[in-house]
């Protein structure tokens, strides 16, 4: 209603200037070839406008007619521009639909129509990698390599090409590449950092990781969780041979994450091989209080070196109260007392734990106690038959190997903070015993010398 209003008032508008220039007073004199006219000077004004009209369009008329090939090439320009789109979207469709056969025709189809598009040729290069044709598929990824828009995704493709035909050194080749051109790429930076983690070049791996960024508070967790990682594989590297610098990385990591129980030991044993008993057991004093981890408690009753088992039993007494609060600080204290040869304390620090829910280790621990304090050879056996069927205990697990030590990286995959304090997965996993730098330390300092219940029960099998 509005715009009828308003179109009405408007050409009642146009009308009246119209009529108010045609009844302008005056004449015009127009003198052309020894003619003279001289009309109203409204009339005149209207004359020169239907002139000057009827020139814009003999002229618009005339450039139309010239300008007719161009027009219909720019019209046959975008009709094959909206085939190579059509054919384009309809090779990604084929592809995400696990048809890489009509991917790769429609990808050539939309090449043709559009030879300039690096979409299509990428298309058709994951075509054929999807196919299995490696040798078309890696001379499209290369030549797309000179092209700054598309290097980067040809170097992702060279890349997944690589990993798939198990070429791991050319995978990283791409990666290292891909991570220059564009440093914020993560799988590139990934698969480096990776890479670093397999060869130990904690220095390098650090340093990419102070390089990322982290805003929210999860990356900063993560950030942290990582470098305290990097950090306590370098203070276990270095730990026999360099160990103030070891000493220094355990610390560096703790304060990264307070409670990380693998700095903790390692910085620990440092201490006590430094006669700087103390400040081990205060140290491991917190960690105990944070994780109840059972390398802690070992580790702080062989923190004075010389002790006796008896002086073992009385200083693993300091953190652990009777009755033990959970089933790690019982076996601690049991362990210690078969040690001690104090089987009425090793018997009442399992009394909790020793139920039908029994582990392996407590079912193992049970049976050092009956031999070991009543000679009873028939009531050892049935604890250590039932070791075998028993839930298993926690234990360092990554993808399926477990470790009596802590590994900063997978030996599996290579990942880097792999290893969990779990209990394992697969109940039919024996134990990948991993050789570690500490394994040359004084034994009183070690928590090697804890039982390992799970051997022995599969021993006793």
């Amino acid at each position: 209603m509005i715009r009828l209003a308003s179109w009405i008032i408007g050409s009642l508008i146009i009308a009246g200037i119209a009529a108010w220039v045609i009844a302008l007073p005056g004449t015009l004199t127009l003198e052309l070839a020894g003619y003279r006219m001289q009309p109203r000077l409204g009339t005149a004004v209207v004359i020169l406008l239907v002139a000057a009209a009827l020139v814009i369009a003999i002229w618009a008329i005339a450039r139309r007619i010239i300008g007719a090939p161009r027009a219909m090439a720019k019209r046959r320009a975008a009709r094959r521009r909206e085939q190579g789109v059509d054919a384009l979207s309809d090779a990604v469709i084929a592809l995400q639909a696990g048809d890489p056969a009509r991917a790769r025709l429609m990808a050539r189809e939309a090449q043709a129509r559009l030879p300039d598009n690096g979409a299509a040729k990428l298309l058709e290069a994951r075509a054929d990698l999807a196919l299995g044709d490696m040798p078309a598929a890696r001379e499209h990824y290369r030549a797309l390599i000179a092209s700054e828009k598309t290097a980067v995704a040809a170097l992702t493709g060279l890349y997944d090409q690589a990993r798939a035909q198990d070429r791991p050194d050319a995978a990283l080749t791409f990666a290292r590449k891909t991570l220059s051109l564009a440093p914020e790429t993560g799988w590139a930076s990934q698969a480096v950092f990776d890479d670093l983690a397999r060869r130990g070049q904690w220095a390098e791996a650090v340093g990419m990781v102070n390089a990322e960024p982290a805003t929210t508070r999860e990356e900063k967790a993560r950030k942290r969780r990582r470098q305290a990682v990097i950090e306590t594989a370098r203070a276990r590297e270095s730990e026999l041979s360099q160990p103030n610098s070891a000493l220094e990385h355990a610390l560096t990591a703790l304060k990264l994450v307070p409670d990380f129980v693998p700095a903790a030991l390692i910085a620990a044993r440092i201490y006590s091989n430094r006669n700087e008993a103390r400040r081990a057991q205060s140290l491991l004093r917190r960690i105990w209080r944070a994780t109840g981890h059972p390398d802690v408690a070992a580790l702080y009753a062989h923190s004075q070196p010389g002790a006796s088992a008896v002086d073992r039993l009385k200083r693993m007494g300091e953190i652990i109260e009777m009755p033990p609060p959970h089933r790690a600080a019982g076996m601690a204290m049991a362990r210690a007392a078969i040690d001690a040869y104090d089987w009425a304390r090793a018997r009442e620090a399992l009394a909790p734990f020793a139920d039908a829910d029994a582990t392996q280790g407590v079912a193992s621990l049970m049976a050092e106690i009956e031999e070991g304090q009543n000679g009873d050879q028939g009531k050892a056996r049935e604890w250590l038959a039932r070791a075998v069927r028993a839930p298993r205990d926690p234990a360092w697990t990554a993808d399926g190997i477990v470790s009596d030590e802590w590994e900063p990286v997978s030996p599996v995959t290579g990942q880097l903070d792999a290893f969990e304090w779990k209990v394992p997965v697969a109940s039919n996993s024996r134990p990948q015993v991993t050789p570690s730098p500490a394994a040359a330390a004084p034994p009183a300092l070690l928590p090697a010398e804890q039982s390992l219940p799970l051997a022995r029960a599969e021993n006793a099998q």
